[in-house]
């Protein structure tokens, strides 16, 4: 009897154990006891653009296609080698006014392909933009949101302002010609203004952006490889 108890007490035990590392905190991507991987919820993941997506012409459910810029590695073992294909899509494309309004563009991450052709889904958001992107990004929502328009209308009715300024002074003899033209030259700048939008929200190819997943994924281990990484590798971050 004391025999039957002692094991049934270490069961127990060693069952409790196994439900506290099911229940690591997130962020703590790692290798599970079956060998399947675990990325945590808030992992970042780099990417590079293969296509390039615009408010002038994407729609809600266009297609965008990326590839891991370098590799994942879980543990010292390389889970997600450099170059993995990565699906999204668009949710909201929104074009820039022709008064006022900004471009917004919102895409999410739907899948990632691995080597040997499987697919595995995921749901993932954008965390950070190329720094050369013009936009700004709305990290909560994952969502780029195109530059302001208003320098650029400024010199547009400025430039006119001016040329008409001088097409009145050398047309007219009188302060009162150079007047005229300028508020000529201003009103056609205001009227070109009014007829064009503003930027475009873009999201370029070649651009880099990292992917934060928004939930845990798990992989199977045979389906990565599980190869030692070479060197320092990439860890995922943890959340921020």
């Amino acid at each position: 009897m004391k025999l039957a108890a002692c094991l049934i007490l270490a069961m127990g035990l060693a069952a409790g154990q196994e439900s506290l590392r099911e229940r690591a905190p997130a962020g703590a991507s790692r290798v599970m006891d079956d060998g399947t991987v675990l990325l945590a919820a808030g992992t970042r993941i780099p990417l590079v653009m293969m296509n390039s997506i615009s408010t002038r012409n994407a729609e809600p459910g266009d297609q965008i296609y990326l590839r891991t810029m370098m590799p994942v590695a879980v543990e010292g073992r390389i889970v997600i080698p450099e170059g993995t294909y990565v699906t999204g899509s668009v949710v909201k494309s929104v074009r820039p006014g022709k008064v006022k309004g900004k471009g917004q563009l919102a895409v999410r991450f739907d899948s990632m392909m691995l080597s040997d052709g499987r697919s595995i889904d995921l749901t993932g958001k954008l965390g950070s933009l190329d720094g050369d992107n013009p936009g700004k990004l709305d990290r909560q929502e994952g969502k780029v949101t195109g530059p302001g328009s208003e320098g650029r209308d400024a010199l547009t009715v400025g430039s006119t302002a001016a040329a008409g300024t001088m097409m009145g002074g050398w047309i007219g003899d009188h302060g009162s010609d150079a007047a005229i033209g300028a508020g000529a030259g201003a009103a056609a700048g205001l009227a070109a203004v009014l007829m064009t939008r503003g930027p475009e929200a873009t999201l370029h190819k070649g651009a880099t952006v990292d992917m934060v997943l928004n939930r845990d994924v798990r992989m199977d281990g045979t389906a990565v490889g599980g190869r030692p990484a070479r060197g320092r590798g990439f860890q995922p971050a943890p959340p921020k």
